[in-house]
Formats: structure tokens, sequence, C-alpha cells
């Protein structure tokens, strides 16, 4: 069965110091409220070495905001998917679009970026979503079709391994969240695409993420919807209360 999961994705927010100081705050509230989830931390790539060893791992998974799509050499600057998996992180976020719009991030690129990150045995959490534009011409079946596109190369059993994010961009750190049941019909569609592509029980068991302006006070009501299986926290994630608020929304 798919599991239910909250991850949070800090962006370029937190110096390694206050970084430590809130995985490690993190760390105690889950410790001592055992979570009803997976809950993932993704981290500016600096921070990664030093949060991985401090959270129990059987808690809290750690991962990276993004990978490169090449193995290594001269490529200044960037950090490759080996890197990442070096520091004991598990996870990392491909696909946002935060990286599609201001860095110019392809189907071709992304493609590349989550084959890496599936060799080096990293989970993607694969994030696909339309703005607002296309979401008022009613595009937004179309666009996350296309953004498929990256992952419906892989084979099933590789498909299995990943975890997709459905993030309406128009609703990112905006304030607007799509209403529950706007989550529920595109979630649906991005599961009826699995299916049509690798059959119903991988459909079934992949586990899809609402992430756009999620909080404790909609994270219940969003996640009570049936293909609706967790988020992928921004803003919130960066406050300790409101992150287990958020994960609370599962007891």
């Amino acid at each position: 069965m798919r599991k239910n999961i909250v991850a949070g994705n800090w962006k370029m927010n937190k110096t390694l110091q206050e970084g430590v100081a809130l995985a490690k705050e993190l760390n105690e509230a889950l410790a001592a409220d055992k979570p009803n989830c997976d809950v993932v931390i993704c981290t500016p790539f600096i921070h990664l070495a030093s949060v991985t060893p401090i959270v129990d791992s059987a808690v809290i998974g750690v991962g990276a905001e993004n990978c490169a799509d090449k193995v290594s050499g001269a490529y200044t600057g960037e950090v490759s998917a080996e890197m990442v998996a070096s520091t004991g992180a598990q996870y990392v976020i491909l696909g946002h679009s935060e990286r599609r719009s201001y860095y110019g991030e392809t189907v071709e690129i992304l493609e590349e970026k989550v084959k890496l990150a599936l060799a080096n045995n990293l989970t993607p959490i694969f994030c696909i979503g339309e703005v607002l534009e296309e979401r008022q011409a009613e595009k937004q079946n179309e666009v996350v079709a296309a953004q498929l596109a990256s992952v419906f190369t892989l084979s099933a059993e590789d498909f299995s391994k990943i975890i997709l994010a459905y993030e309406p961009v128009w609703a990112i750190g905006t304030g607007l969240t799509a209403t529950p049941e706007q989550a529920q019909d595109i979630h649906a569609y991005i599961r009826s695409l699995i299916a049509e592509k690798y059959g119903n029980e991988v459909a079934d068991n992949c586990s899809i993420l609402y992430g756009g302006s999620c909080k404790p006070s909609n994270a219940k009501e969003l996640f009570a919807k049936p293909d609706v299986d967790g988020g992928l926290i921004g803003g919130a994630a960066l406050k300790v209360a409101d992150f287990k608020g958020i994960i609370d929304a599962f007891k």
C-alpha cells in the first residue's frame, strides 16, 4: 500500500546553524509524539551532512532540494546525485516549479536527473503542476501529462520507487490553495495516467503529495481526499509547530 508522507522543502532558507537547530527541534518534537506518516525534510545542500546524523532516521528522512543532471566533472557549482547520497540523504526533490521557471529545467534535463537519483538509491520527489494562466484556461490536465514525460520513460519497477508531488504553481507562497475538491480531481487524474501507463497496481501504490500553501488549518481536509497522500510543504516547514500541525493531520 502507498505511504502517507509529509515532506518539508526548506528552499533557500536557514543558515547552517539555524538549520541544524530546526532539525534538532523537529527531531525532539517527533520523538515525544510519534508521527502517523512518513516525515521528510529537504534542506539546502550545505545542511545535508550536518542534519542527516542528528535526526532519528526511523522517524525523519532527509533529502536534497535538487541534484545535477551529470554524473561528475567540470560543472562548477553543481552537486551530483552521488554527492547527495554520500551525506546519508535518502531523498531528492526534482522538477520543482521554481527550478523549471527560474533555471529552465526541461523534460529532458529532469529525465536525466531522475535516472541519476535512482542510480544512487535516492527517492525522487518529482514535482508537476500548472501556473495560474494554465489553470484559468483549464489546461492543467495536459500540463501535468506533458511534465510526466520525464518519468514515464522509466520501467514500472523504477517508477514504483518515486514519489509524485502535484503543486498548483499559482498556490505556492501566495496564500491561495486549491480546494480539496480541486486537489482530489487532479490527483485522481494523475493516478489515472499512471494506471494507463503502468497498470492499476503501480498507480494504487504511488504516493501523490499536494504542494501549494498547505498549512495546519487546511491539511486535514486536503489529506482526507482519497488520492491525496500527504503534502510537500514550503513555508510551514520552517517552523516546527506549523510543520508538526500538518503532520498531525494524519492522526
